[in-house]
């Protein structure tokens, strides 16, 4: 599929990599078919909007920064994913990187993006009564020399 975008141009994507948010995004409700764009062996991805191309979400593995990062799947959300035989969906987190800097970026931990990676269905859940933060610093100590942003390397 070619996508279109701001950030990118226009970028070949492989139908594998086209993921659906049937009910769309909280706030991007129209927004439905996504390229997810993986970077390498970095725990960032970008999510690229198939329709918009000034929409492109930054997300993160959660569990490369916060190993004890845990929550239940309800099951209607299971069945909309298609998930079965107790498969684990990829788990991702929108990131928001405020104009002051990478060094000040902050993960949703509230609003989970959950993918199945075999049909290429997503959801974002929100996790009702969380004691999780929608704002929590991804690098609280400053950046780590391994990001390939530090001044100081």
């Amino acid at each position: 599929m070619i996508v279109n975008s701001t950030r990118f141009g226009e970028i070949d994507v492989p139908d594998e990599l086209i993921i659906e948010f049937e009910q769309g995004l909280p706030g991007f409700e129209g927004e439905r078919k996504f390229a997810y764009l993986p970077q390498g062996d970095s725990p960032f991805a970008y999510l690229q909007s198939s329709q918009n191309p000034d929409l492109t979400f930054v997300a993160v593995n959660p569990f490369a920064f916060y190993r004890d990062y845990g929550f239940e799947v309800d099951q209607a959300t299971v069945e909309a994913l298609g998930l079965g035989d107790g498969k684990c969906p990829l788990v991702m987190n929108i990131v928001t990187v405020p104009p002051q800097g990478v060094e000040h970026m902050t993960v949703n931990l509230v609003a989970p993006l959950l993918i199945n990676v075999e049909n290429k269905k997503a959801v974002q859940l929100v996790l009702p009564n969380s004691a999780y933060d929608m704002k929590k610093r991804l690098f609280p100590s400053g950046l780590p020399k391994w990001a390939g942003l530090r001044k100081d390397k």
